[in-house]
């Protein structure tokens, strides 16, 4: 089996380690003897996005924000939303996410337009929320635990057509109110969990490369089992560590 894998924006927009999401994906593939290739997209480049399956894009700072937006608006945007309509799989951090929605308006300066891949919306808030997550998100027929870091101060919120990628069980997710984290559409995933995520989370890792695999080779895929027990060893042992530091919402466990 083959998977080609786009990294948008690799340069800029990768704080907080994000660029362990495409090592992951990688490696994972790489042991169980997918053929995976990774290409690495910037600003301005105008080659079509039809070939990719699986789509990574990370975090960056302001100024990478305001150049990506505007990339965005061309013909990459355009390209990008007609992938996911196509069944490619993508998954977005942070400033990203917030630029695959309809605006992020910074604290200062003018509105940032997104492309609405996601009904959703970010404005600066007062507050800067940071510290570890842990988000309650289906996979298949289950739901698993997820664990991340958060360091963002846009709050982002989920329109009449939103679907959220999953809801928080500690930390403040997208705005910090309503118990949501990320938002979703088809394939597609955004989301404020950095650390990087890929790598605590091999269950979900092997979901978007599963995903991916049926965009090109069809609905049958499936793949082998790998021994994860160090990666689960670790995440159970972050999430006890975060769920006696952290608040758990009420009911959430």
């Amino acid at each position: 089996m083959r998977l080609s894998i786009c990294y948008l924006y690799a340069s800029g927009m990768n704080v907080y380690g994000d660029r362990g999401n495409v090592l992951t994906l990688v490696q994972r593939c790489r042991w169980r003897g997918i053929d995976v290739e990774v290409t690495e997209r910037g600003i301005g480049e105008r080659t079509p996005l039809d070939a990719f399956d699986l789509f990574v894009a990370g975090g960056g700072q302001d100024r990478d924000q305001v150049a990506v937006s505007r990339d965005l608006q061309g013909e990459t945007g355009n390209w990008l939303r007609k992938a996911v309509e196509n069944d490619a799989v993508l998954l977005a951090i942070c400033g990203t996410y917030q630029l695959l929605g309809r605006y992020f308006q910074p604290a200062n300066g003018e509105r940032l337009p997104g492309i609405a891949m996601f009904d959703a919306w970010t404005e600066a808030g007062p507050r800067r929320f940071i510290g570890d997550v842990i988000v309650r998100v289906p996979i298949d027929d289950r739901e698993v635990d997820l664990v991340g870091f958060e360091n963002h101060s846009g709050r982002t919120f989920l329109g009449p057509e939103g679907r959220p990628m999953g809801r928080t069980i500690v930390g403040a997710g997208n705005n910090g109110e309503d118990g949501y984290e990320g938002a979703r559409y088809r394939n597609a995933f955004g989301c404020y969990l950095h650390g990087p995520l890929l790598p605590k989370n091999p269950d979900f890792a092997d979901y978007l490369i599963r995903l991916g695999l049926r965009h090109r080779h069809g609905e049958g895929v499936s793949l082998a089992p790998l021994d994860d027990h160090v990666e689960d060893s670790a995440r159970a042992a972050m999430i006890e560590r975060i769920r006696r530091r952290g608040r758990v919402k009420s009911g959430a466990i």
